[in-house]
């Protein structure tokens, strides 16, 4: 029998511009240059302005100009030596090295000319090669793999699935250096374990106990471990001595490698006045970027009516540049507004550029304060710095939870994590603090902290229990 029903629900819908318009709220400066660059090259009724010194354009004299009069055996002999620029552009400072510098090569690249001696399809290596420049300085992937699903997903436009990230990061870790990729040290560890010939003493027992109980071994539970593994105890020194002679991160920081300019460039300048903080942006393109209206007049009036593909043509383009114009003060508008709220937040913060003075705050937070939702503070705030009185800092971390002290007033959980490690930092390398240690230093500084939590910042901050640092040492 057929019969009709009338129901009545709610769908929550997004449009192709507000997607769109998402993506533009997590670009930093340069990726917006690079965005504006794409557009400007794709519509034509989209143009900008360059915004020049009028003193840039007067030439003024200078002593290095060659004179009319030079013939070219006197312009082309320099007695300029070559030491004294060759190596200028590696240091911030205008100091150059005595010595000439080795070849150095960032690990990510090395990873990539890797990548590309694998055979492999074009849409597997530009997912690994994306993955490859999400990790972090210590070459470990700090970042859950659903939040790079999503990322990646609204970078392309497109839905990548869990199976696809977890396939392009397993390719990655079977490059150099080994535990390149990994998601933690324990993962990290594996990698390396795995790799070493498995006749060796003491390493088939250490990739079982890294394996199988690792949080034992973190948690110092060493007769469990002599039980589980059926060894004595001189065997577990061994097996310690080989987790001990690993690196805890695929990619250790080289000493002697080349410094290069900081290349960061801040999203937000924030100044300090006396008791006041101005936050302005370090390139504001609202006002270069425009629509081109008299060259829409003009191919409006040439083309005729009846050629409905052209007029279709133009009016698309028209209102797509419109919208780009619109959604770049948009996101600028957006961007101050919610800065100013996230330094009226961390006033104090940013007046002294102390981490003790960093307050609790969560997304959450500034959502309730500026009317603005979670997914825009998270995009706005994402992959952007901040250039302050004290250095350049990342929004992301101005972000953190809170947990009360004895005085029962509500500390950022970065506080307590800055106190750990700058206790660690202090220790005796042959004789680390214990978790209970930190505890009783912590208790001290007025922090009333669980050992469990110590335990858990201590983890999140990749530092290995003292066992396993005093081995390391």
């Amino acid at each position: 029998m057929i019969s009709q029903q009338q129901t009545q629900k709610q769908t929550l819908k997004i449009l192709p511009q507000q997607i769109q318009l998402l993506n533009l709220y997590f670009l930093n400066t340069m990726e917006l240059e690079q965005r504006i660059k794409n557009e400007l090259d794709e519509n034509p009724f989209l143009d900008t302005q360059a915004t020049e010194d009028n003193d840039a354009t007067i030439e003024k004299p200078s002593k290095d100009k060659e004179a009319d009069f030079e013939d070219w055996d006197e312009h082309g002999y320099d007695d300029l030596p070559d030491y004294k620029s060759e190596y200028g552009n590696y240091f911030a400072t205008e100091e150059c090295p005595e010595r000439p510098l080795a070849a150095y090569t960032d690990f990510k690249e090395d990873a990539k000319q890797q990548l590309r001696l694998l055979n492999l399809p074009e849409q597997d290596v530009a997912l690994c090669e994306y993955l490859i420049d999400i990790l972090n300085s210590n070459g470990l992937m700090d970042r859950s793999l659903q939040e790079v699903a999503d990322d990646l997903s609204f970078h392309l436009q497109t839905v990548v699935e869990m199976k696809a990230i977890k396939h392009g990061l397993s390719i990655v870790q079977t490059l150099d250096p080994i535990g390149i990729g990994a998601c933690s040290i324990q993962e990290c560890l594996l990698l390396q374990l795995k790799n070493m010939d498995q006749e060796l003493p003491g390493v088939k027992c250490a990739l079982k106990l890294v394996e199988s109980h690792y949080q034992d071994l973190m948690h110092r539970q060493f007769e469990k471990i002599h039980h589980a593994l059926n060894i004595n105890e001189d065997e577990l020194k061994q097996v310690l001595s080989v987790i001990g002679a690993l690196n805890f991160h695929p990619v250790v920081e080289n000493a002697t490698g080349v410094e290069h300019r900081n290349t960061i460039i801040p999203d937000f300048i924030i100044t300090r006045y006396g008791d006041k903080l101005f936050v302005n942006l370090h390139s504001g393109r609202s006002g270069n970027v425009f629509v081109n209206q008299s060259l829409y007049d003009q191919l409006a009036s040439q083309v005729s009516s009846r050629d409905r593909t052209a007029n279709q043509y133009v009016k698309s383009k028209l209102q797509s540049a419109q919208w780009f114009v619109n959604a770049v003060k948009q996101r600028e508008d957006t961007m101050m507004r919610i800065m100013k709220c996230i330094v009226e937040v961390q006033q104090e913060y940013f007046m002294e550029g102390d981490i003790h003075l960093l307050k609790p705050m969560v997304l959450r937070n500034i959502s309730d304060l500026t009317g603005l939702d979670i997914s825009t503070i998270s995009r706005i705030t994402s992959n952007k710095y901040a250039d302050t009185h004290f250095g350049l800092i990342y929004l992301k971390k101005l972000f953190s939870e809170g947990i009360a002290d004895k005085k029962g007033e509500v500390i950022s959980n970065k506080v307590i994590q800055s106190v750990i490690e700058d206790a660690i930092s202090k220790e005796d390398r042959q004789h680390p603090y214990t978790d209970q240690q930190l505890v009783n230093i912590l208790s001290s500084q007025g922090y009333n902290i669980a050992r469990r939590t110590v335990a858990k910042y201590r983890e999140q901050m990749q530092i290995p229990i003292a066992q396993i640092r005093a081995v390391w040492a």
